[in-house]
């Protein structure tokens, strides 16, 4: 049982404001027309009929009254009286609208009724001839249930019943009741005609009143389901966000870890560089200029002169070795350069060194915004080593560097037709494309290789946007 009223909840609980409102707020509105309508049409009924009694009673009463004795005194009715009775209430307009007449005593006893069997019977007076001796004229227009109202009961209709008190002239203290039955069909036309536009009335009302009220809620109903429903896209779009965020902030510290550690290894191949290259040539220069033969004064001149090439030779080396190495370390001025001159730069600096034959196409706008200089950088520094690997490992053959914009992504993309490799071959701690790699996903970009027996492609994209911390 209760499983199936948490199951009923659950259910009512799913569906939307609206139709709760449309569901509840119905049953309420039935419910009001079925009370109200029933109130007020009961409301309407007995007031019409007790103003419709009192204008009878006070119409029959100015006929009969002067017809009765004195009923304080008088215990029955003279002949003379009931034959005056007999002949008022069975001409003019009152023998058309009364069925039956009754003249009440108050301990019960009929002392007077055009149905002479009721004459002088005794029964036990009811609510209604108890509240007409109080003072108050009682009216129903229903079906007769009373004892003595057998006649009344055998029209089967509704008939309006009327008790109206009797009052001594002088004293104003009421000595009798009539008792009298009148037929109404127009009253009761009347009143079913008012009972059918107070229920018109009330159910067009109640109606009208749930139906603005409906509109509202479902109006209402419409804008906040369309706000719920952004509400939604908006946090999904936030949520989506802060996942990215999320991953690109590991992103970018995993590569700053990357790229501390590839900075050390780059110093240490720098240093290996000058250890094994400049410092040799140098050290073995110096050990030459204190060799015997330009110390001792006996060794021929050519051989002195000989020696001292060997040294120069030696220390030429040494500073060609210095200003290769300086050569890829040093960036040539591009802080004023667009996007566009610093790929052409980097490519006129590899030719120029290698004399190499690169295809340069720029498909960018020339009134690109002014990138950051991080991101000059990384531009400069994805051409020149992608294109020194292609030199390296694919002899230089069918190299080209392709520049293109699309919304606000940059892209630059190298290509080779040599005979690729195997890009799962490259260790994390390259210092050529892993270095690339970690600088360009530090800046928010994508870095990525194709490579087949066909040729190599290596491509970077970076948002417009990026790199403005850097």
């Amino acid at each position: 049982m209760r499983l199936h009223i948490q199951t009923m909840t659950d259910r009512w609980n799913a569906q939307s404001l609206a139709r709760q409102f449309f569901v509840a707020g119905g049953a309420v509105a039935l419910l009001a027309i079925a009370l109200v309508g029933a109130f007020v049409t009961n409301l309407i009924e007995a007031t019409v009929t007790r103003n419709s009694a009192a204008a009878t009673a006070l119409y029959v009463d100015s006929i009969i009254a002067p017809i009765l004795p004195d009923l304080k005194t008088a215990l029955a009715l003279d002949e003379t009286v009931e034959r005056a009775l007999d002949e008022t209430l069975s001409q003019g307009a009152l023998g058309q609208r009364l069925i039956s007449f009754r003249l009440w005593r108050q301990d019960g006893t009929v002392l007077y009724s055009n149905d002479k069997a009721l004459m002088g019977r005794r029964f036990a007076p009811n609510g209604d001839l108890q509240r007409a001796f109080s003072g108050e004229i009682v009216a129903h227009f229903d079906h007769a249930d009373d004892e003595e109202s057998t006649t009344e009961r055998a029209t089967g209709k509704r008939l309006l019943e009327i008790y109206n008190p009797v009052l001594q002239p002088w004293s104003g203290e009421i000595v009798a009741v009539l008792e009298f039955y009148e037929v109404s069909n127009e009253f009761e036309n009347d009143i079913r005609s008012a009972r059918l536009a107070t229920w018109a009335a009330v159910i067009l009302v109640t109606l009208l009143f749930f139906s603005v009220l409906s509109l509202i809620v479902f109006r209402g109903n419409r804008t906040i389901e369309r706000q719920r429903l952004a509400l939604a896209e908006r946090i999904a779009d936030l949520s989506s966000l802060l996942a990215q965020n999320t991953a690109l902030s590991a992103r970018v510290q995993r590569a700053a870890q990357r790229t501390a550690a590839l900075n050390e290894n780059f110093l240490r191949r720098v240093g290996a560089d000058l250890h094994d290259g400049p410092a040799q040539l140098v050290a073995f220069a110096g050990l030459r200029i204190d060799s015997e033969v330009l110390l001792d004064p006996a060794v021929s001149r050519a051989r002195r002169e000989q020696e001292i090439t060997a040294i120069k030779d030696s220390l030429d080396e040494a500073m060609h070795e210095i200003r290769s190495i300086c050569t890829g370390l040093v960036l040539p001025d591009i802080e004023a350069l667009g996007v566009g001159e610093v790929v052409e730069r980097a490519v006129r600096a590899y030719r120029q060194r290698t004399g190499a034959r690169v295809a340069l196409v720029q498909e960018a706008p020339g009134d690109l915004p002014a990138p950051p200089t991080a991101m000059r950088i990384c531009v400069y520094r994805f051409v020149q080593e992608t294109l020194n690997n292609g030199y390296r490992h694919a002899r230089a053959d069918g190299q080209s560097v392709r520049l293109s914009v699309t919304g606000h992504t940059l892209t630059v993309e190298t290509a080779d037709t040599g005979p690729g490799f195997d890009v799962a071959a490259v260790q994390p701690k390259s210092l050529g494309l892993a270095g690339l790699r970690e600088r360009i996903e530090s800046l928010g970009g994508q870095f990525n290789i194709s490579a087949t027996p066909q040729g190599t492609v290596v491509t970077m994209r970076l948002g417009l946007g990026e790199g403005e911390q850097a």
